[in-house]
C-alpha cells in the first residue's frame, strides 16, 4: 500500500508542473534565506519568482521544518 503524500510536499508536483522547475530549484532559491522569517521568504518567492502564495508557503514551510528536523 502506498501512503499518500500529505502536508507541504503534496504541492510539489503541481509546483513543478506550473513553474517548469524541479522542486530542488526552489529549495536552492530559499536556502540562503532560511534564517529569515517565514513570511519574508514567502514574499521573496512571490515577488521575485511570481509563485502563488500557497506554493511559496509550501516550499518555505517544508524547508523550515526540514531545517528544524521535524
Amino acid at each position: 500500500m502506498t501512503d499518500k503524500v500529505q502536508g507541504p510536499a503534496s504541492y510539489f508536483p503541481s509546483i513543478e508542473k506550473k513553474y517548469g522547475q524541479p522542486i530542488q530549484h526552489w529549495f536552492d532559491q530559499v536556502a540562503p534565506m532560511l534564517d529569515q522569517p517565514h513570511m519574508k521568504i514567502v514574499d521573496f518567492l512571490k515577488s521575485n519568482h511570481a509563485l502563488g502564495h500557497g506554493h511559496a508557503n509550501a516550499i518555505v514551510a517544508h524547508q523550515l521544518a526540514k531545517q528544524k528536523g521535524v
